[in-house]
């Protein structure tokens, strides 16, 4: 039996895919959907990488199982694939410490005012060599860090936090109860609750139906003045407009965002807008990366060849891991 695996949009170095699938497994490989041909459509057994537009899949007469290299499945129309009894999967054991690394990063920043120190001296080296001007400092131990959602990501972003003393506390009412036993912290029944008593909350759900702008107007009601708000998870998770209006009248300290609604940055929204322009109000008070807390060179080993693994073994054994749209599947053969 020859086992075919396409990755429909790959770059030149295939090394990493073909030592995880290993022996008995024919791997194609092409620069982008438009390369692929439809012979390679036709008689692939599974994808891996980018999961194909809809006008690709009645193409897909013998494919198995889709293998999407990311974490996070909102742009996948699942349901679509799971009526063609094809299981879409994701990669949710790549980036974890990288992106729990870079929540306390951008947490640290805000709270040690890195950022304000390095860019107010080189503005002037000796008028502002002032140790005390610091004026998003925190004692860390006095602090609350509050956590939404706690999978893979929040969870070791608290394990983090705890390294540093601070109350940890958790807000994820789909996490069985006794967790926050074994990990020693607290929980709250309600968004409202965490916001009204944390000084630090990190962001670590999936983004759907239910999560899309959930840190909103109502969340940032109810928060403790002078809450940082820290987002690594998806930009629509939070209401731009919102935590600019929430930053403006200083509910919101500082936030540190990794994540965007609109990626690359959209310049006439009114708080990236204020942001780009250094408007006084604003300055030092938010910090923004391009989506990278993912990145270093060993997570994306790690995802090019978990998902590689992740396909052959259902391939060869019948063996399925993270199966995202397990509740659309349909058994068409």
């Amino acid at each position: 039996m020859t086992i075919r695996i396409l990755w429909p949009r790959s770059g030149r170095d295939h090394s990493v895919e073909m030592e995880a699938i290993g022996e008995g497994i024919t791997a194609e490989f092409a620069r982008g959907f438009e390369h692929v041909t439809e012979e390679q459509w036709r008689n692939c057994d599974g994808i891996v990488g980018v999961a194909p537009p809809a006008k690709y899949l009645p193409l897909l007469d013998k494919c198995r199982i889709v293998v999407k290299t990311a974490v996070g499945f909102d742009d996948v129309d699942i349901e679509a694939f799971g009526k063609l009894g094809i299981p879409v999967c994701n990669v949710p054991d790549y980036g974890t410490r990288e992106v729990a690394d870079h929540a306390i990063a951008l947490m640290m920043t805000l709270v040690k005012s890195i950022a304000f120190h390095d860019e107010e001296l080189r503005a002037d080296p000796i008028g502002n060599w002032r140790p005390a001007l610091n004026p998003y400092g925190r004692r860390l131990a006095a602090c609350t860090f509050g956590v939404v959602g706690l999978g893979r990501i929040g969870t070791a972003a608290m394990r983090r936090a705890q390294a540093f003393d601070m109350d940890c506390v958790f807000y994820d009412p789909y996490q069985p109860s006794g967790l926050e036993l074994s990990l020693g912290v607290r929980r709250v029944d309600s968004l409202a609750e965490l916001m009204s008593q944390c000084d630090v909350v990190s962001i670590h759900t999936p983004l759907n139906d239910e999560t899309r702008g959930l840190i909103g107007a109502d969340a940032f009601a109810a928060a403790k003045k002078g809450i940082i708000v820290i987002n690594t998870a998806r930009g629509p998770i939070i209401d731009l407009d919102a935590l600019h209006d929430a930053m403006r009248d200083d509910t919101v300290l500082a936030a540190g965002l990794d994540v965007l609604p609109d990626e690359p940055a959209n310049l006439n929204a009114p708080l990236i807008a204020a942001w780009h322009s250094n408007e006084e109000w604003i300055k030092h008070r938010l910090v923004v990366t391009p989506h990278s807390a993912f990145f270093t060179p060993e997570s994306v080993r790690d995802i090019r060849a978990f998902a590689a693994r992740t396909a052959a073994r259902y391939l060869r054994e019948g063996r399925l891991a993270n199966c995202v749209n397990e509740q659309h599947l349909a058994d068409r053969r």
